[in-house]
């Protein structure tokens, strides 16, 4: 009886970033930094270099990050036209990246101790075997890079440039890239001009590079998954709208995240001639942030509702 109108007033809640090619490029990406893992550890062990221990076992931090960003992917995928959300997995892809944040925190801060302890207490380097291991690494960081670069400089669609989980997955590459440049760089100033010490002081600054990249997402992150609201200007905007038209007066207004890229807004409108909330729902087509849009209409009697100019 009533299927026609359900069917035009029913929202669809599907906010989650699901990137395909960005979900397979990551399991690329991670085979790669596993199998560079293992020859980092193996070779460290073999020629008795700390330097590429540590750095292997960096790696294997980023391996546990690269699982994030794919279970992530994966329960995105499974969850997205079930009712087990409210308005669809949209942050969970937000959660993996705000996870992957937080253990480049952890990279960094294992960096850190590292480094202070071989300045500390300087240990022989085999430099000939760890320059060609760091530079084999290197090679391994920018292929991966390379995988995981659409998203970063040549989105498909607006919705990709906004996927936190696969920023996460980038970031963790471009942090072994860097460690990597300057792990050769202080092996070659070590092994030619005895600069021994250059080693533990560029991983520190490795670190603090890394710890700003990781402040870096977890700013961006947090605010989607504890459902900050939109800039105040665009409330002010979309109540503004709203008030335009006839007597109309807004009693409340909340807008809040429910992606990276999406926001509902919860509208009371008070009016002494109050219309369909489809007409108001109009009012604000050109509001495109606004995915999920839900109006509750009130109306006024007699002086119970006063209008002032």
């Amino acid at each position: 009886m009533h299927a026609r109108a359900l069917k035009l007033l029913q929202h669809h809640h599907d906010f989650a970033v699901i990137h395909k090619k960005g979900e397979r490029r990551t399991k690329q990406v991670l085979v790669l930094t596993f199998l560079t893992m293992v020859v980092e550890i193996t070779a460290g062990t073999v020629f008795g270099s700390m330097a590429l221990l540590a750095d292997g076992w960096h790696m294997g931090t980023h391996v546990a990050a690269f699982m994030i960003t794919i279970i992530a992917y994966r329960y995105s995928r499974v969850h997205a036209h079930d009712d087990t959300f409210a308005f669809s997995p949209g942050k969970v892809g937000v959660l993996g990246g705000f996870a992957s944040s937080i253990a480049l925190g952890a990279v960094a801060l294992m960096m850190i101790v590292e480094s202070t302890e071989r300045l500390l207490e300087p240990r022989i380097i085999h430099f000939d075997e760890a320059i060609a291991v760091a530079a084999f690494g290197l090679m391994i960081n920018l292929i991966s890079a390379l995988l995981l670069r659409d998203h970063h400089h040549h989105p498909h669609g607006h919705a990709h440039h906004h996927d936190q989980n696969l920023k996460a997955a980038y970031m963790h590459v471009l942090a072994d890239a860097l460690t990597s440049v300057l792990a050769i760089i202080a092996l070659v100033s070590g092994k030619y001009y005895g600069w021994n010490w250059l080693d533990p002081v560029m991983g520190m600054v490795g670190a603090l590079v890394i710890v700003r990249w990781s402040y870096g997402l977890m700013k961006e992150t947090s605010p989607i998954l504890i459902d900050e609201s939109i800039d105040a200007r665009y409330k002010i905007a979309v109540k503004k709208k709203i008030e335009s038209d006839a007597d109309n007066r807004v009693s409340d207004l909340h807008i809040w995240r429910v992606g990276p890229n999406h926001f509902a807004i919860i509208l009371s409108v008070v009016s002494h001639t109050p219309k369909a909330p489809q007409y108001y729902k109009a009012l604000l087509k050109d509001f495109h942030k606004l995915s999920h849009i839900t109006v509750e209409v009130n109306k006024c009697y007699g002086d119970d509702c006063i209008v002032e100019e």
